[in-house]
């Protein structure tokens, strides 16, 4: 059933999308399920969960970090995280470089924008972000790349409201890409758009969605 499911919606992605499937909270098999379907990339949001999975699933696995991240946990993932979403502070972004010196690694991440108008969505505004990438402290961070950009739409029906906050993390990508990254041809990614809105993100120029319950069902 999963690996219909996931052919299926794979089936409807843009060759340029990548889908990073959402397996928080589902166990093992799903996940291995989904793997023997030929899915390679999965996002959690729980640092101690996913490295429960690491330990015990496939090496060949990329594993995404979608959630809220606190700086006293970058440590733990820091070894074999494949790319975290959700960076939206200067103090995350040090403490990232932090550890990935330690481990030798460049960690590739993802400024978190808050585009929605629910209060309890983490993320910077553009004024924050531009900030941050202009800083002489952000400059020498030589063990973290930024890759793009990643925000998360209001929990709403109104689909020209969603396409709105879409449309607004389009623009701020490449407003940043323009000002802070024209040379650097790794900074592309848009992570945005999960199983209820991720048409809607890619007809907005989504670059990577994180499908969950349309993969794995429900809770």
């Amino acid at each position: 059933m999963i690996a219909e499911k996931l052919i299926e919606i794979k089936n409807t992605l843009p060759k340029e999308v990548t889908l990073v499937a959402v397996s928080k909270t589902k166990p093992n098999e799903a996940i291995l399920e989904a793997y023997q379907a030929g899915q390679r990339i999965f996002g959690e949001n729980k640092v101690q969960e996913v490295c429960e999975k690491q330990e015990s699933l496939a090496k060949d696995i990329k594993w995404h970090l979608i959630g809220h991240l606190q700086t006293n946990k970058v440590k733990f993932i820091a070894p074999f995280v494949s790319l975290i979403h959700a960076v939206d502070s200067m103090k995350l972004l040090i403490e990232i470089n932090k550890e990935a010196v330690k481990n030798n690694r460049i960690i590739d991440c993802l400024l978190q924008f808050y585009i929605a108008e629910e209060e309890t969505k983490f993320g910077l505004s553009l004024e924050e972000a531009t900030t941050i990438l202009k800083d002489e402290i952000f400059l020498n961070l030589k063990n973290i790349n930024i890759v793009g950009v990643m925000g998360m739409a209001s929990f709403t029906d109104n689909k020209d409201q969603i396409k709105t906050e879409f449309r607004t993390l389009k623009n701020y990508f490449e407003i940043l890409k323009s000002n802070h990254f024209k040379f650097n041809a790794e900074f592309k990614e848009i992570s945005m758009g999960m199983s209820g809105d991720y048409q809607l993100a890619i007809e907005e120029g989504s670059t990577m969605v994180r499908v969950g319950s349309s993969i794995f069902g429900g809770r």
